[in-house]
């Protein structure tokens, strides 16, 4: 075999080789479809982690919503109780001046030197004016009424024996309305009266106001006044339960 025959076969073997080759296509990198099968894990990638904050923050939007929510149900529970105190104090009053109208003499006695008994007066003009102010929060549910009706009633009997108890009441419709301040001169004056049913409670709103107001050391020593004074009250419990 010449050199020419060599040669042609040689390029017929390396030509039969190159054809299976040249068939396969080479790989086709689609830029113009969204690019390489790494730029799609990428976006793949981001995607998720963009649900993932999404949900995280959904989450955190929730456990706020639920903070909100209970702070709410602790804060009406706190007021629905506070409701319920002053109710029961209200029947009480009604009570006792019920008992008044009974036990008074039918012409009250005109000794000035006479002491007023501790739980009602003989001098029916003065249970009159105090019941009045009483059933502008009971019956009326007119509080604006009743805070100015107190007012006059002690600016009309200074000395009277429900003193201790219209400064509460005008404390009571303070605190409601979360003016502290003169809630507070109202119960300080009930706190002075010893012998007064209202006085533990007078002691408890005294700390709770304190507390609000981020005095907390003097809150405490409000509680604990009512806690050693008081052990067996309703107050002492509140104050127990406060501090």
């Amino acid at each position: 075999m010449n050199s020419n025959s060599v040669r042609t076969l040689a390029l017929a073997l390396l030509v039969s080789v190159a054809a299976p080759v040249a068939a396969t296509p080479a790989p086709v990198t689609e830029v113009g479809a969204g690019g390489t099968a790494v730029d799609r894990l990428e976006r793949m990638l981001q995607a998720r982690n963009q649900m993932q904050l999404d949900m995280q923050r959904q989450l955190d939007q929730m456990a706020q919503e639920l903070s909100n929510l209970r702070g709410n149900v602790e804060r009406n529970s706190y007021d629905i109780q506070q409701m319920v105190e002053r109710q029961r104090d209200l029947y009480r009053e009604i009570d006792t001046l019920r008992t008044a109208k009974q036990s008074a003499p039918a012409e009250p006695e005109k000794a000035p030197e006479d002491k007023p008994a501790v739980n009602f007066t003989a001098d029916q003009t003065e249970n009159a004016a105090y019941e009045a102010a009483v059933n502008l929060i009971l019956k009326e549910k007119d509080y604006q009424g009743a805070t100015k009706a107190f007012k006059a009633f002690l600016s009309t009997y200074p000395e009277s024996v429900y003193t201790a108890n219209a400064h509460y009441w005008l404390g009571q419709l303070y605190f409601s309305k979360r003016k502290f301040e003169q809630a507070s001169q109202e119960f300080t004056a009930v706190s002075e009266f010893e012998d007064s049913n209202k006085r533990p409670d007078a002691l408890l709103k005294l700390g709770l106001i304190a507390q609000k107001q981020g005095n907390g050391d003097q809150a405490n020593q409000y509680f604990q006044q009512v806690i050693d004074t008081y052990p067996d009250s309703t107050s002492a419990k509140q104050a127990k339960n406060a501090m």
